[in-house]
């Protein structure tokens, strides 16, 4: 397909979840939505958090993302 060409894509929303930062809770959710949806073209951050120990640390980061996938 050339850009510029008509497409249509669906949205699906995800979480995810990594106890080494954002950036690899967002690479662990793209990972896994790669191995059952075809075609994912974008994503988008919805909203970042995490969680906090009881020593008063982060241990855990979570990211909502929608990937976007092209329909066939």
């Amino acid at each position: 397909m050339t850009y510029g060409e008509d497409r249509i894509y669906k949205k699906v929303e995800i979480i995810g979840v990594s106890k080494s930062g954002f950036e690899d809770a967002i690479q662990v959710a793209i990972a896994k939505a790669h191995k059952s949806l075809e075609a994912i073209s974008w994503f988008e951050v919805m909203e970042m958090r995490g969680h906090v120990d009881t020593d008063g640390r982060v241990c855990e980061y979570q990211v909502v993302i929608k990937v976007a996938f092209q329909l066939k």
